[in-house]
């Protein structure tokens, strides 16, 4: 049984993990989809738009970054997807810390090391799809 848990939770971890760089697509399809529900939308067509727009955010930030070439505004755009994911993980992490973990201050800091681990994930998964810039050959 003790196993089975280990199992679980380290699947858990493991998904969240692999949905970091969702986090901001998903929190802007929940709040266009709720918006478009609530101004007489169906329920279909709220889902519908979305999903939409979650997939145009993960598209559109994607291509802003590996089409940028300003360094300061490919950190800008990995800000945007890294933070939100690090608030879902520090948030994750708190909720898993109260399982075993009895003291707070150390509830505290397991939680700020999975809004680290989080948010990095996120971080270089955007950065993954990005291409280098092109490098000055002149001294070859």
């Amino acid at each position: 049984m003790l196993a089975l848990n280990a199992i679980g939770v380290g699947l858990f971890c493991w998904l969240i993990f692999a949905l970091a760089v969702y986090a901001l697509p998903f929190f802007v399809a929940f709040n266009i989809g709720m918006a478009a529900f609530e101004g007489g939308a169906s329920l279909l067509g709220a889902l519908l738009v979305g999903i939409v727009s979650g997939a145009l955010t993960l598209v559109l930030g994607q291509v802003a970054f590996a089409a940028s070439r300003r360094l300061a505004l490919r950190i800008v755009i990995a800000t945007a997807y890294a933070v939100p994911a690090a608030v879902a993980g520090y948030q994750v992490a708190f909720a898993l810390s109260h399982i075993g973990v009895p003291l707070p201050a150390w509830r505290e800091i397991f939680a700020c090391l999975g809004a680290v681990c989080v948010g990095g994930t996120a971080w270089t998964r955007l950065t993954v799809f990005a291409e280098p810039g092109p490098f000055d050959l002149a001294g070859w």
